[in-house]
C-alpha cells in the first residue's frame, strides 16, 4: 500500500522535507517584509523551489501517486511566473 512505509529511510526523508520547508520559510520571511516587487517575486520563486524540493522528498519517502506529477508541474510553471513578472514591468511604446 502506498504511503504505508514508515521505515527509517521514509522518516528521514520526511524530516528532510519538513526541514527544507522550514529553511525556505525562514529565508522567505525577510524578503516579504522588506520590500520591492522584485524582492517579493524572488521570494515567491524561493518558496516554489522549497515546495518542489519538499514534494520530491515526500514522493521518495512515501510513493504517494500524483505527488511527483504535482512537483514536476510546479517546476515547469515556475519560470512562466518570472517571465510574466518581467514582461509586466516593461513599458509599451506609444502608438
Amino acid at each position: 500500500m502506498p504511503g504505508a512505509d514508515a521505515g527509517p529511510a521514509a522518516m528521514l526523508l520526511t524530516g528532510a522535507a519538513v526541514l527544507a520547508l522550514l529553511i525556505t520559510f525562514a529565508g522567505l520571511w525577510p524578503l516579504l517584509r522588506v520590500g520591492a516587487a522584485a524582492d517579493r517575486m524572488m521570494g515567491m520563486q524561493l518558496l516554489g523551489s522549497g515546495v518542489i524540493a519538499a514534494l520530491l522528498l515526500l514522493d521518495a519517502a512515501h510513493a504517494v501517486p500524483g505527488v511527483l506529477d504535482v512537483a514536476l508541474a510546479l517546476a515547469l510553471l515556475a519560470p512562466f511566473a518570472s517571465v510574466a513578472f518581467v514582461l509586466s514591468g516593461r513599458r509599451r511604446p506609444p502608438g
